[in-house]
């Protein structure tokens, strides 16, 4: 437990050092149009979920503490080229490669916790390392303030190679975790077993639906309660500190229970439902006095983090219970690509929604939010039949 938590604890401060500074970096130091920087992000963004699912394959192979050690590496180097970057070509070069190493690395972790943990702790594990996590993000989001109050190419290539370091800390950091035994390839049968098992395929994506919660905070509410309410936009920082201190301390408790595949649909529904409330309560903000309409945004902020907090356990809980052993990392890595996908289209989603149909696109979101979470027991029902069919480790390697 602590060479993981230290590992995501270093990582974590240097995406939160690395994604704290990226935009204003590229655009006033680099000079690139704001517009060229959407599209190079979202490129990136697809190249990332295309290695998802190989590199899971590849961690079940070769060893994912071997893999995730590697692709913090090359993280760290691909961090130090951002400073080398003067056009666009050069940028989506560097992001593509940026993403694909870390939805890699991603997916080596959810093996390698899944292999160097007790079965009955993996949930717990997952939970308590996103707890550091968050920490972490928030502290490297802080240190990076300086440098935005500097506002200088120093000061900007700085929190790069600073991040950098981070990663290389958390890479040396990954290697003391116990090696994970690779699995030998199966001679019969596909190569890609995850994308057959369709009841998992499905709940990915209703894991990535109940997911789209997290860029509807961070993306399309501020812009929400700039556009359909007269809540002074600095509301939206004092959400955020409710946010990341809630998830930081009750993300252990929330994911009790959830070890589970009965027990982490259960969390997925209570999700759809906190989800589908925050919807409401941040639909009726639209248009109130500013002190109601401060109330409702509140309480739809606490809301939305229960939400938050039992989707994120309730996924631990499917991906990790209805993985078989010789295929965890590419189980892993799909669940990621679900996850990765549901943050691309939230943008265009969740923004497109609340800010373009105000209280109307809020109550739309929570439908979904809703059905996506009804669906998620009868589905996990199907998935867990299913897994208890197939065979196991040593038949599949035979």
């Amino acid at each position: 437990m602590r060479p993981l938590a230290v590992a995501a604890l270093t990582s974590r401060i240097g995406r939160g050092l690395f994604y704290t500074v990226l935009p204003l970096y590229l655009t006033r130091v680099v000079g690139l149009p704001a517009g060229e920087v959407g599209v190079g992000l979202t490129v990136a963004s697809l190249v990332g979920m295309a290695g998802g699912v190989p590199a899971g394959h590849l961690s079940d192979r070769l060893g994912p503490r071997g893999l995730r050690a590697a692709a913090r590496t090359a993280e760290a180097l691909l961090l130090c080229g951002y400073a080398l970057v003067e056009g666009f070509a050069a940028f989506l070069v560097v992001a593509c490669l940026v993403t694909l190493f870390e939805s890699s690395g991603l997916a080596a972790e959810g093996a390698l916790i899944a292999g160097s943990v007790p079965s009955e702790q993996r949930v717990r594990t997952r939970a308590y390392l996103r707890a550091v996590t968050n920490a972490g993000w928030a502290v490297g989001a802080l240190l990076a303030g300086a440098a935005l109050l500097s506002d200088t190419r120093r000061a900007y290539v700085a929190v790069l190679l600073v991040a950098a370091g981070c990663y290389l800390l958390s890479a040396l950091a990954t290697l003391r975790v116990p090696a994970v035994p690779a699995v030998p390839r199966s001679t019969d049968g596909p190569r890609w077993v995850v994308l057959r098992d369709r009841p998992f395929v499905a709940l990915t994506l209703l894991n990535a639906a109940l997911g789209m919660n997290l860029g509807l905070f961070t993306v399309a509410l501020p812009l929400y309660i700039a556009a359909h309410t007269d809540v002074p936009v600095a509301l939206y920082s004092v959400l955020v500190l409710v946010n990341t201190v809630s998830a930081t301390l009750f993300q252990v408790r929330v994911s009790r229970g959830t070890d589970t595949v009965r027990g982490a649909a259960r969390a997925q529904l209570r999700a759809g439902v906190m989800l589908a409330g925050c919807c409401v309560l941040f639909a009726l903000a639209d248009g109130r006095t500013l002190w109601l309409a401060g109330a409702f945004l509140v309480a739809g902020c606490a809301v939305h983090v229960t939400g938050e907090l039992y989707q994120a356990a309730g996924s631990w809980g499917l991906s990790f219970e209805l993985a078989p052993e010789h295929a965890v990392g590419q189980y892993q890595g799909l669940f990621g690509v679900g996850r990765d996908l549901g943050q691309v289209l939230t943008p265009l989603v969740a923004t497109g929604a609340m800010v373009g149909w105000g209280w109307g696109g809020c109550l739309a979101l929570g439908a979904m939010f809703l059905v996506a979470g009804l669906a998620v027991p009868p589905v996990a029902r199907r998935a867990e039949s299913r897994f208890a069919t197939l065979p196991g480790p040593q038949q599949a390697a035979a």
